[in-house]
């Protein structure tokens, strides 16, 4: 199973063969579109003509059965072909008017009311013959073509995801190969370490300060700054992530929480290596190119599903 992106779009146009006045055949259009960014959770915008409320429940189910996480825009945008008749709310309009004429009544004002800023109105305009019919006819189709479109809409997610997924598996082999450089170069600066430890305690303890003790301090010291542990689970997590981004699915907030843990490796091993020179400027070296990486990496992250 692939990871998916939460990047993507998909859209569909129909004609929606209804009966008009009189009986003859007449055709609604819609487009409908979907988008979908990323986002912590699932988190569903629409924009459908008004009356179709239990349209967006449906919808709404559809997108919860399909997607798990990810800001997705719906849009519904509804025609008419040219030879429908345009109307208006009557009632709408003729509040309208009463209410400026009262208004103009009371305070003595003068003016005629804005017929323009009147059809303005929400509601204000409406087909003549739009009918309970068409709405039925359109809610139909529009959910016949959701399940389609959103299968259109996840494959372009997966196809992000297939991108996405190359991408973080080349940034796991850079991290797995400066893992692997600097667990060569620990042995000589784990020696490089205890020398010069050695060399600091005797120059301040002076000839008479017991040997067997210096050796101790230095092993203490030494065993403080030693960082095979953390190369280790630096090596166990880039696997892990691998093992995840095979699985996929619902990897995201897994793949974030790792990312995490491989950057306090990191920020360990630099803060243990630090002030050792030599070969132990590379390694400090690898360790801040393995930061930058998972800094890239965590930013990609945030569209994985």
């Amino acid at each position: 199973m692939a990871i998916f992106s939460m990047t993507g779009f998909a859209r569909a146009q129909v004609r929606v063969p209804i009966r008009a006045q009189g009986g003859d055949e007449d055709q609604l259009s819609y487009t409908l579109t979907l988008k979908s960014v990323n986002h912590r959770f699932l988190d569903l915008q629409f924009r459908l003509p008004s009356g179709l409320d239990a349209l967006e429940v449906e919808l709404r189910r559809v997108l919860k059965e399909n997607l798990v996480r990810g800001h997705v825009d719906v849009n519904l945008s509804v025609e008419r072909n040219a030879q429908a008749k345009a109307g208006f709310n009557r009632e709408l309009i003729a509040g309208y008017l009463a209410a400026f004429d009262a208004a103009r009544r009371e305070h003595g004002l003068e003016g005629a009311p804005d017929l323009n800023a009147a059809l303005r109105l929400p509601g204000a305009l409406q087909g003549e013959d739009r009918k309970d019919d068409d709405l039925a006819a359109l809610t139909s189709s529009v959910l016949e073509q959701m399940v389609p479109l959103v299968e259109q809409l996840k494959v372009m997610r997966a196809r992000e995801g297939e991108a996405l997924e190359a991408i973080l598996r080349g940034t796991l082999d850079r991290l797995a190969a400066a893992t692997a450089s600097v667990a060569e170069l620990r042995p000589e600066i784990e020696q490089r370490y205890q020398e010069r430890l050695t060399q600091r305690l005797s120059a301040a303890a002076g000839p008479e300060f017991n040997q067997q003790r210096v050796l101790e301090e230095v092993a203490v010291l030494v065993e403080r700054s030693d960082i095979s542990e953390e190369l280790a689970r630096m090596s166990a997590h880039i696997e892990h992530f691998r093992e995840l981004l095979s699985a996929g699915g619902e990897a995201g907030k897994k793949l974030d929480f790792l990312l995490q843990e491989m950057n306090r490796e990191a920020n360990t091993l630099l803060s243990k290596t630090g002030g050792v020179s030599g070969k132990g400027m590379r390694i400090t070296e690898l360790g801040l190119a393995m930061k930058a990486e998972i800094e890239k990496t965590r930013e990609q992250i945030q569209n994985v599903e």
